[in-house]
């Protein structure tokens, strides 16, 4: 065993990070009466190395978050075993790449970057892209998402792509202050997306970083997009 982790030689303090990390989610899991299994974690490595995106797969994090198509790209050639979350702000005019390279798409946001990974997604892949539509229910102009009454209309978008999955809603809430009325409100946006479109598995509510994951898997995330905890300081 001592030969099955060499990069660790490269970033050792990562394995701990890690650890704790998983501490605190199943801490987190268990406060509100879920399963560990119900949540999963996103390493969120953007301007990190690919050294470090080794690491946290070999730590057992397969599923890996990027801001940028073009650095994904690149440390995908290097990284086996990774699952590729785009969580980051997403032009239409990158979709073909995106639906190309990503498993997740977190940051859905109008109805036509809806429409390009849908119909990137019938080019370029064999399975279905996971689509997340993000949401700015604090109205903040310099950060992405829909409003809460745009969310129908960017679901609807998706729904005659075979292999485009809408899969549930993603939201980055204000800093500072509590989340928690804000994830919470998400949720609720959820149930109310699951009763308006009975025939798509909405399943899924992407919220919580390293701050406040703790109150995200109490308001009933799914996954939950962790960098700095991981990863260190940019």
């Amino acid at each position: 065993m001592a030969n099955a982790r060499p990069v660790w030689e490269e970033r050792p303090e990562l394995e701990p990070n890690v650890d704790a990390v998983l501490r605190e989610v199943h801490a987190a899991c268990e406060s509100a009466g879920r399963p560990p299994q119900s949540v999963r974690v996103v390493a969120v490595a953007k301007t990190h190395p690919a050294s470090a995106v080794k690491a946290a797969v070999a730590a057992g994090l397969r599923d890996i978050g990027e801001n940028r198509v073009q650095e994904a790209r690149a440390k995908a050639d290097e990284v086996q075993g990774a699952v590729w979350h785009m969580v980051g702000r997403l032009q239409t005019n990158k979709a073909a790449q995106a639906a190309e390279l990503f498993t997740w798409v977190h940051s859905v946001d109008r109805v036509e970057l809806a429409l390009a990974l849908g119909r990137a997604a019938e080019r370029r892949r064999a399975a279905p892209l996971n689509a997340l539509v993000q949401v700015n229910l604090a109205g903040e102009a310099q950060k992405g998402g829909c409003p809460a009454e745009a969310v129908p209309e960017v679901l609807a978008a998706m729904r005659d792509f075979p292999l485009l999955a809408p899969r549930g809603l993603m939201i980055v809430p204000p800093a500072g202050g509590d989340p928690r009325p804000q994830f919470r409100a998400l949720r609720e946006l959820l149930t109310q997306m699951q009763r308006t479109f009975p025939d798509l598995a909405l399943d899924e509510l992407s919220m919580g970083m390293s701050g406040d994951f703790a109150a995200a898997i109490a308001e009933g995330a799914t996954m939950v997009r962790i960098g700095s905890a991981i990863f260190g300081s940019r």
